[in-house]
């Protein structure tokens, strides 16, 4: 299809130039015509045929079209012929069209067959008509240029639409298949609960149910467009914090700064705003390797929200910034790839925030920075 495309713009762009080349040599000889026409007119006399007169009058009376300048052998302008009356007024004018003229077209000489010295010349502009032919191959590549970046984009934003269509299917496809399995846990919670001996597991059950349940709420809110809300972002990061610090050994420090504020509120979506920093702090701890700090700085700048994940890890190569937001990649052994990219589809598209890789140094760490609407 393309090749079709560029096939028929090809041999439009060649025929145009055909017609335009053509309609250059007509104006040529109409010019020719003319200049000999005016002559002619000169050399007339009372013994002249007055059909022949007449003629000769009718050719010069129908160049309407081309622009003409008469200069003598010293190239200075005696008469000008289609140009704009008023702005002819105008030396400057006349003798910029005249430069105009000699870089567009050879100038017509006619020399005196009396006086040899004596010759003129008769540069010509193009006609409208041919300005038209030429320019129509540039309108034409314009029109198919913009044709051809609508379509794309046209295209682009009709895959992201299928994108996020698969997206939300899969989510809300997950949302409910971990529904019921997760109501029938809470429902033997509650009988376990009648059985005092049964306290601890219950404790543990109720915890791991807890968790899928905030999951399942996760994912039901990806499906669909979540509702924001003003909250506390020093609260909700120290609950993350908190709960993976459970979950890590004793070698890894977990470091809160918010410039002495107690409180910094911006507006998110709370359960997915949890899963952010989730899986920036999973994915700090994975960069480890069992031993080093987690810093979270979280302060405000120019009317944002700004929070900083910052490991001591391995780091990340620079040309591997914007690639580990894409879905699939890692660089983990095991994994699939879709932590970040999920992380930046919630930050962008429901928050219409900000995620990026602020810094990063191999062996020494990486600075992720979240920019939210204060």
């Amino acid at each position: 299809m393309a090749i079709i495309a560029i096939s028929i713009v090809t041999g439009t762009i060649f025929y145009s130039r055909y017609v335009a080349n053509k309609i250059a040599k007509e104006e040529r000889q109409k010019v020719e015509m003319w200049v000999e026409a005016g002559q002619s007119l000169l050399a007339l006399n009372e013994n002249t045929d007055t059909r022949l007169a007449s003629y000769i009058i009718l050719k010069i009376r129908e160049n309407k079209t081309i622009p003409i300048i008469q200069t003598n052998e010293r190239d200075s302008i005696i008469e000008t012929v289609n140009l704009d009356s008023v702005k002819a007024l105008d030396k400057f004018y006349v003798e910029k069209k005249l430069q105009g003229f000699k870089s567009q077209n050879p100038p017509i000489i006619w020399s005196d067959p009396v006086d040899s010295t004596r010759h003129n010349r008769y540069y010509y502009g193009d006609s409208k008509l041919l300005k038209e032919a030429r320019y129509y191959p540039i309108v034409q590549l314009v029109i198919v240029g913009l044709f051809i970046i609508i379509t794309l984009l046209a295209l682009r934003s009709s895959y992201r639409s299928t994108q996020n269509q698969v997206w939300a299917g899969m989510a809300k496809e997950t949302a409910h298949q971990l529904g019921t399995p997760v109501s029938s846990l809470s429902g033997w919670i509650e009988m376990l609960k009648e059985n005092p001996a049964n306290e601890h597991v219950v404790a543990d059950l109720q915890k791991d149910v807890d968790r899928l349940q905030l999951v399942t709420d996760r994912f039901g809110k990806i499906g669909s467009t979540p509702q924001l809300e003003k909250r506390d972002i020093v609260a909700q990061v120290s609950t993350m914090m908190d709960y993976m610090k459970k979950r890590t050994t004793g070698k890894i420090n977990f470091i809160l700064n918010t410039q002495g504020k107690k409180e910094i509120y911006a507006m998110i979506s709370g359960p997915l705003f949890d899963w952010v920093i989730e899986n920036l702090l999973k994915n700090a701890l994975d960069s480890m390797e069992g031993k080093g700090n987690i810093i979270v700085d979280i302060f405000t700048e120019d009317k944002k929200t700004i929070i900083d994940v910052i490991d001591t890890g391995k780091g990340i190569s620079k040309q591997n910034f914007s690639k580990v937001f894409k879905p699939g990649f890692t660089t983990k052994k095991r994994g699939w790839g879709l932590g970040l990219s999920l992380s930046k589809r919630i930050v962008e598209q429901f928050h219409k925030g900000r995620i990026y890789v602020k810094q990063s140094e191999h062996g020494k760490g990486t600075t992720f920075r979240i920019e939210l609407i204060a």
